[in-house]
């Protein structure tokens, strides 16, 4: 990692969706680095029908809104994946300010070239790499003049490989694979979505996630659904980036053997949710 430990979480690029000023704003007040809207739904849903994952139905309209609410945060924009309209959408986005765009759900480095030509220098280039065939190709995807940025998207990654849950992608010897690869290219590396330091509803430990960050070298990830939702009464949005990322930090400064236990633990609890919500109805009663 080029950032000291005692940076990481300070440097550390968050970015959040959202169609809601009123949080865009919050967000913005409390040090989320990227804000904005997720335009992506062509073949999201069938890729996740029936799946408690994120599908926006954002739109420009929302952008425009969310742009006036923000001051510090870069404005993001996810647009759809490459299809007749892509060009409409990129010069939309960059005429209402986007200054960092994200291209989901490709496969090929040709799809990349296209956007990464489209977008011409004019916003930053981030790609999801979360197709199958993304992930086989990444060398190749690596080699696309403009890119600047990628992120490693779980939940369809795990979907294209057939794997239980996310939390069991995060630890696999696919994502290092994956973010070594894009070391090897000197571009910064996000990696899926982060929950509150204080949240205890997930089925696996949210400090074991925010382990894994420092151990992949990543230098970015999502604001998670979960971190915005169901907080308690006189939640303060500030307090809550500012524990991330002293956590975070913390983690960064850990040794790369703690930082193994920490990949190893969430493997076993990513298997045990996985054992247990196989598990018949009758059998869990």
């Amino acid at each position: 990692m080029a950032t000291a430990p005692d940076g990481f979480g300070k440097e550390f690029r968050l970015t959040l969706l959202t169609d809601d000023p009123l949080l865009a704003a919050a967000a913005d007040q409390a040090g989320v680095n990227r804000i904005g809207i997720d335009l992506e739904f062509l073949g999201k849903t069938e890729r996740q029908a029936g799946l408690n994952t994120r599908i926006e139905r954002h739109d420009f309209d929302d952008l425009a809104r969310i742009s006036k609410a923000i001051h510090r945060a870069d404005l993001f924009v996810r647009v759809n994946p490459i299809h007749a309209g892509t060009q409409a959408e990129i010069e939309t986005a960059l005429e209402l300010g986007a200054q960092v765009l994200m291209l989901p759900a490709f496969r090929t480095a040709e799809e990349a070239g296209i956007f990464s030509r489209t977008i011409a220098g004019r916003a930053r280039v981030q790609v999801l790499v979360e197709m199958a065939p993304a992930a086989v190709r990444i060398r190749e995807i690596l080699e696309v003049p403009g890119i600047d940025e990628v992120m490693i998207g779980l939940n369809d990654l795990r979907l294209q490989m057939g794997v239980a849950n996310h939390f069991e992608m995060l630890a696999s010897p696919l994502v290092d694979m994956l973010a070594a690869e894009v070391h090897k290219k000197g571009l910064p590396l996000a990696v899926g979505g982060v929950g509150r330091v204080d949240d205890r509803s997930m089925p696996v430990p949210t400090d074991l996630v925010h382990a894994q960050l420092p151990r992949l070298g990543a230098t970015g990830a999502w604001l998670a659904r979960v971190f915005t939702d169901g907080v308690p009464p006189g939640w303060d949005f500030t307090e809550a980036i500012a524990s991330l990322r002293s956590r975070l930090s913390e983690w960064a400064a850990k040794s790369p053997e703690e930082l193994e236990q920490a990949r190893a633990e969430l493997a076993r609890h990513a298997v045990d949710w996985r054992r247990k919500s196989s598990q018949p109805r009758s059998a869990m009663a």
